[in-house]
């Protein structure tokens, strides 16, 4: 046999878009990932949805709003705190704290109130209410989150995160077996005896 190559195969220009868009896509969602399940879980922060508009601008419906835990003493005027409505009930605001204060018992206060709205909020905040402090907020994603429903959220984000991870590997180990045989047909072949 003589030491002749193969001709190379050029890759499309579609073939090419379809890559890039892939790799772009699989960042995009190792980041979505990252911002929505693992940090959140690292820090044993807590994940909510912006449901009013009480906070727009700046966190308008759909926020995905990542809450995470500070000792009641760190807190801060014009700190963003998620708390309890009421103690114990499962249903939450997000607000500024405005002010500090003491209750009659001698325990520290908050009060808080919506960026968005024109009056404070009429309770005080006590401590036992407080969830914590705004860590980051992402736009519109906590319209899925809605939609996924609050009992769901957390199975269904775990699942998304191993699912996104496995497509990742399988991306690599393509990306790896098409280049081996690329390079594999490229080299010359060894001439026989």
């Amino acid at each position: 046999m003589s030491g002749r190559r193969k001709a190379e195969v050029k890759a499309s220009p579609l073939s090419i878009i379809g890559t890039g868009v892939s790799y772009i896509a699989l960042c995009l969602a190792a980041l979505a990932a990252l911002a929505l399940v693992v940090v959140p879980m690292l820090t044993g922060s807590q994940t909510y949805s912006v449901l009013t508009s009480s906070m727009a601008p700046k966190y308008a419906p759909g926020t995905f709003l990542v809450v995470k835990p500070t000792p009641f003493e760190e807190l801060s005027v014009g700190d963003i705190i998620t708390y309890q409505i009421e103690s114990g009930s499962p249903a939450v605001i997000t607000h500024r704290i405005t002010s500090v204060g003491v209750n009659q018992a001698g325990s520290r206060t908050f009060t808080t109130k919506g960026d968005n709205n024109s009056i404070e909020d009429e309770l005080p905040v006590e401590e036992i209410q407080v969830k914590g402090k705004l860590f980051y907020a992402v736009p519109f994603v906590g319209f899925i989150a809605n939609g996924l429903g609050n009992s769901d959220r957390g199975a269904i984000a775990q699942w998304g995160a191993v699912a996104l991870m496995g497509y990742g590997v399988v991306t690599l180990v393509r990306g790896a077996l098409a280049k081996k045989r690329n390079d594999d047909d490229a080299s010359p072949e060894s001439p026989t005896k």
